[in-house]
């Protein structure tokens, strides 16, 4: 990581979860970190997330939309983590325009500004793992057939493909990486707009029972945030990694009824229920998923070391006492 040391950083969605969490770690290697982020409630961005750092960061408050803004802050940057996002699928779906205006225009935006005013300059993309829709086979593969079954889906393709299109085109260095399920402290727990693990946190520690849609059968794979962190520096530091896209996953892999038995016993008194797919999920659900990074892990050495019991836990302690400052419990 002696490549970040003094390097100036920028990231985009920086004070939402996963940017939060990669600030912290990108300070702790010495870079000069700036955070931009539209701080919109209906988003991830929560300054509670960078209270320990807050002297040791940048701010800006400002919209990935706004090109003026974009283009002075791309401005000599060394690395720029492209975090920021619209991430519910349901809300792409209800409104698909802001979801095109973020996820795809804005996109082309940024590296458009990089291309004027900093080519230098590497990119790393956030995009998702349900770009791919309904897996073929599993674990699925970069080379699995794409098709997004959301509108948030075709956007983010469009997205991550903008920025290989600059690496091939324009010599912009930039790469994507397609996460899978990240939880962890930081996260989305007010709602089920980013994850339904969040939410599921919340009502357990409200004392309410975790709801797992249909039979609970599905099966995931889980990064916890630091995992997914590492994964990020490591493409960012790598050359090898310029013009790629790589899926992130885990080999821990359960369905959601032994994730629901593995949360609950982590608050007294917690329970889980059964409930009927709301008709706006069950349209766009994907079925089983998860995914083989092999590529990634072979190509800069990446492996998650932070198994589901040990994440779970994290995250549970961490919301019994910062709850306050994610969601109002009524205490």
């Amino acid at each position: 990581m002696s490549v970040y040391k003094h390097a100036r950083v920028l990231i985009t969605g920086g004070l939402g979860f996963i940017g939060s969490n990669l600030a912290r770690r990108l300070v702790s290697e010495c870079a000069v970190v700036t955070l931009v982020d539209s701080l919109i409630p209906s988003y991830g961005g929560n300054l509670r997330n960078i209270a320990d750092i807050k002297d040791r960061v940048r701010v800006n408050v400002s919209d990935v939309r706004d090109p003026f803004a974009i283009e002075y802050l791309v401005r000599d940057q060394d690395f720029l983590f492209n975090l920021a996002g619209q991430t519910s699928h349901v809300d792409s779906m209800s409104n698909p325009q802001v979801d095109l205006d973020i996820n795809a225009s804005a996109q082309l935006s940024i590296l458009e500004a990089c291309r004027r005013v900093n080519p230098g300059v590497k990119l790393v993309f956030a995009s998702t793992r349900q770009l791919y829709g309904k897996p073929d086979y599993l674990p699925v593969d970069e080379a699995h057939p794409i098709r997004p079954v959301d509108v948030n889906g075709i956007n983010k393709l469009a997205g991550e493909w903008y920025h290989l299109l600059y690496n091939n085109v324009h010599g912009i260095q930039a790469c994507a990486l397609r996460l899978t399920n990240t939880y962890g402290p930081g996260m989305r727990v007010k709602d089920a707009r980013q994850t339904f693990l969040g939410i599921w946190v919340r009502r357990l520690i409200e004392g309410k029972p975790v709801q797992i849609f249909g039979d609970g059968m599905q099966l995931r794979d889980f990064n916890y945030v630091d995992d997914c962190v590492d994964a990020l520096l490591m493409a960012g530091a790598s050359d090898a990694t310029n013009g790629k896209v790589y899926n992130l996953g885990s080999a821990e892999v359960v369905n959601l009824r032994q994730l629901a038995g593995m949360l609950v016993p982590l608050v007294p008194g917690g329970s889980l229920e059964l409930v009927p797919f709301p008709p706006d999920r069950k349209a766009i659900d994907i079925g089983d998923y998860y995914g083989d990074f092999g590529l990634f892990s072979r190509e800069t050495g990446w492996v998650p070391k932070v198994d589901l019991a040990e994440g779970l836990k994290r995250t549970v302690d961490y919301y019994r006492s910062e709850h306050a400052h994610y969601w109002d419990a009524g205490t």
